[in-house]
């Protein structure tokens, strides 16, 4: 009787210090370590003045100071084909900022998939014609961020070049008004002198034959 209450009572002791381990190990919540990240981060095309830009801002939080870098890229891919666009540098953990399209130039001498020559532009597979596409936008810090980013939409002045022009700015209409004017001032001063040299003579034989 004696061993059987005793192995009740060590029963009953295990049940208990098994349920307080339980109910221990359940109301206890493990510090997670924050990471470092830039969640937000933004990517967007636009086209200014018949140029295409990307304008980009990026924040870092990182609470622990475990980013590895601060120097900002833009990765574009699609299939085989990729580039890296160096951004800058982050300060105070943020940078914002615009970058010219791959391909493309701010003067508007270049846009991606076209090549100029003779003053005549023409559709090119080269020049990072891959981009006007469906393309994959990633920002890397140390972490990294999949950014939503595609080229100006074709109803943009960027989409087709030989919309806007054909020839470099300023190469036809304004230059031709200005030697025209040129011409038309020149003339008109060699008829007033040519005018002014006749009456003098008309008032000399005036003169003379007084």
């Amino acid at each position: 009787m004696r061993r059987t209450l005793a192995a009740a009572a060590l029963t009953l002791a295990a049940v208990a210090l098994t349920s307080g381990t339980a109910f221990a190990a359940d109301d206890y919540t493990p510090d997670t370590p924050p990471t470092d990240t830039i969640a937000g981060s933004t990517a967007t095309a636009t086209c200014v003045d018949g140029v295409p830009w990307i304008d980009y801002s990026i924040t870092l939080t990182d609470p622990d100071g475990e980013a590895k870098s601060h120097t900002a890229y833009l990765r574009l891919s699609k299939g085989g084909e990729s580039v890296d666009l160096k951004l800058g540098e982050l300060v105070d953990d943020k940078l914002s900022g615009s970058i010219v399209w791959p391909g493309a130039a701010a003067d508007g001498s270049a846009y991606p998939g076209w090549t100029k020559s003779g003053g005549a532009w023409t559709e090119t597979s080269g020049n990072f014609a891959w981009t006007r596409g469906d393309i994959k936008a990633v920002i890397h810090v140390n972490p990294a961020v999949t950014v939503p980013l595609s080229y100006p939409a074709t109803t943009s002045g960027c989409a087709n070049p030989t919309a806007i022009s054909a020839e470099d700015p300023g190469s036809n209409g304004s230059a031709l008004a200005t030697t025209g004017g040129t011409v038309s001032l020149v003339a008109a001063g060699v008829g007033v002198g040519a005018l002014g040299i006749g009456l003098g003579l008309t008032l000399r034989r005036r003169r003379a034959r007084r």
